[in-house]
């Protein structure tokens, strides 16, 4: 369908361009929300008549876009969500959850000026970009944490994500290393005292030798 646009939209075109766009896009949003007419002779003559109109009020609509923009631009919103040590999230933050942030520290803004590129599902500090006006757009972050500690790591650099994975390998590591001082699998107990210097978890033994046998009879149970 061609369209005449009302207002810049963005990697469509600007006002008074003329476009082919898919038709659901424009009976389901442009036409709806007055952004475009169609493109025919009667609205063409309609639009040239209005065009100063249209681009006066366009141009005061960007003038109070920007003296908003103070208001929004740099804020930090903090969500506290329940999520796995891997950072995982048990679901999403939404665009609701954004505005209901910002409109909690004062800013004005709604759900059509969020601009959300991916679904955020993990914990991390991401910027957001929010779109006031067509031609106006600020920056905000959304500091995404499981409290309000690990928000403040965050805000200071800290990579929650890794620092967690970080210290369960640290821990499975010294567990390792104190099983192997005791010369003990997980779960046996050593057949001589002082036998282990090596633990491979799930084997029935810590020397060499033993070692080697336990893979060989691991891998015949496998295949009995």
């Amino acid at each position: 369908m061609q369209i005449i646009l009302l207002e810049r939209i963005e990697k469509l075109g600007h006002i008074g361009d003329v476009v082919t766009v898919k038709d659901g896009f424009a009976r389901n949003y442009l036409l709806p929300n007055k952004k475009a007419l169609r493109a025919n002779d009667a609205n063409r003559k309609l639009f040239e008549a209005q065009r100063a109109t249209i681009e006066a009020r366009n141009a005061e609509a960007k003038a109070a876009a920007a003296a908003q923009s103070g208001d929004v631009e740099g804020k930090t919103v903090v969500l506290i969500r329940a999520a796995s040590n891997a950072g995982h999230l048990y679901g999403s933050v939404s665009v609701r959850d954004i505005v209901d942030g910002l409109v909690a520290d004062g800013a004005k803004v709604t759900k059509a000026m969020i601009v959300l590129e991916r679904p955020i599902k993990s914990l991390g500090i991401y910027d957001v970009r929010v779109a006031l006006h067509p031609e106006v757009s600020v920056t905000v972050k959304v500091n995404v944490a499981r409290s309000p500690d690990e928000a403040e790591l965050q805000a200071q650099g800290v990579n929650i994500a890794e620092a967690l994975f970080d210290s369960e390998v640290g821990g499975f590591n010294r567990s390792l290393r104190s099983q192997c001082r005791t010369g003990r699998n997980p779960g046996r107990p050593a057949r001589r005292a002082g036998c282990g210097r090596r633990v491979r978890l799930g084997l029935s033994a810590c020397t060499g030798r033993n070692r080697t046998r336990g893979v060989h009879r691991k891998m015949r149970s496998l295949f009995r």
